[in-house]
């Protein structure tokens, strides 16, 4: 029985799936066969029962469709989770204490410190990867080293195409978790709460549409000026909130750099920053510390200076208050429309005035997630005083 998940858009076909889904014999009781979103054709003799995360941030979306321990197939991951959202890896710790400290740090699956053997002491029955970095999988051989140890590879993808590959991937977590009910229940919320915004913004001529540039981790490095998106992650965000994507007028790429002189040329309608708790890995970042822990004080304070820094402070997004923060992770999650929700009302707040992105936040934790919401996900900074 083949899964195809190879689709394209952004609410996929998903009726003929869903029907196959619900017909499908028990999943654990036989051998499992699907298409990943490298389009590549995987078996699995049986359901997976040990899973290595190549990204520990991929339990956002596991814990979102499971009903019970998500944790429960999974032996490992790399520790990006720990590192780069320690707000969330605590809350997992506190509703799941055994489970989180028994994780094994397996390290980087694109990289020298990522080990065959440590793979096979675990008995792990399979390894899940992000398409982002299928390239390098390839490049390195582990796609090949993996097959011979006998251990299978699958393909999900929450970040590079995220808008268009969201619900397969969650669809194909579904299966090879037997959740296939609670992924099917979370694309269901998904596309509802994606259709809050784009019915809206479909309806909006591209020549009215704001110029918006968003700068990738802002405050992340102080040196250099700038990384953004392209049509992709939060480009598409943008896009799909109905904005006009500076850096997608550069590169057709995932990542572009862009330079204060160019932003400044441009003179963007909003700017929109990302920032996330990295300070505890690198104490160094001046970036907002949005996230579960995210303090409204304290991040006002580091939204207002990063509208201070050399070439920022005199743009007219900032003098109009219209210099934004929001949540790094929410471009590595399947839960990005709370971010499209949010730049939509900022984009736009007479036609988004009854869309309330915190409403849906905490609706989607009280129903999806095994713990409660709690901290900062976004914020917009002040317009200076004249």
């Amino acid at each position: 029985m083949t899964f195809n998940t190879n689709v394209s858009g952004f609410v996929p076909a998903i009726a003929a799936t869903a029907t196959l889904l619900a017909a499908a014999p028990d999943a654990h009781a036989e051998a499992l066969t699907l298409t990943d979103i490298a389009g590549r054709e995987v078996t699995l003799t049986e359901a997976p029962d040990k899973i290595i995360l190549g990204e520990g941030r991929m339990m956002y979306s596991i814990a979102a469709i499971s009903d019970g321990n998500p944790f429960e197939k999974v032996v490992g991951w790399k520790d990006d989770l720990i590192l780069y959202d320690p707000d969330a890896f605590r809350k997992f710790e506190t509703a799941f204490p055994q489970d989180a400290a028994r994780m094994i740090n397996f390290g980087n699956p694109y990289a020298g410190d990522f080990s065959i053997e440590a793979v096979l002491e675990a008995n792990a029955d399979l390894v899940l990867l992000d398409v982002g970095n299928l390239f390098k999988a390839e490049e390195t051989g582990l796609i090949e080293k993996l097959d011979k140890a006998g251990v299978p590879v699958v393909f999900i993808d929450f970040r590079r195409n995220a808008t268009e590959n969201t619900v397969p991937s969650l669809l194909i977590l579904g299966r090879l978790l037997g959740e296939e009910q609670g992924a099917l229940e979370f694309v269901d919320f998904y596309i509802a709460e994606m259709r809050k915004v784009t019915n809206v913004v479909d309806q909006i001529p591209a020549e009215e549409r704001p110029l918006v540039v968003v700068e990738n981790a802002a405050g992340w490095q102080n040196d250099f000026c700038c990384w953004s998106f392209g049509p992709y992650n939060y480009g598409r965000f943008v896009e799909l909130a109905g904005g006009t994507n500076y850096a997608s007028k550069l590169a057709n790429a995932y990542s572009v750099d862009i330079s204060m002189e160019g932003i400044i040329d441009a003179d963007p309608d909003h700017i929109i920053g990302t920032g996330a708790n990295w300070a505890e890995a690198k104490p160094e970042v001046t970036s907002t510390l949005l996230g579960y822990e995210g303090d409204a004080a304290v991040n006002a304070e580091k939204i207002d200076a990063l509208t201070m820094r050399p070439g920022f402070r005199d743009l007219r997004a900032v003098q109009d208050g219209n210099y934004h923060s929001i949540y790094h992770q929410f471009y590595n999650s399947p839960y990005h429309f709370i971010a499209v929700q949010q730049i939509a009302k900022w984009l736009y707040p007479d036609d988004f005035a009854d869309l309330d992105p915190q409403d849906t936040f905490d609706r989607m934790h009280a129903k999806f997630m095994p713990y409660d919401n709690s901290g900062q996900f976004w914020l917009s900074a002040s317009a200076p005083a004249n």
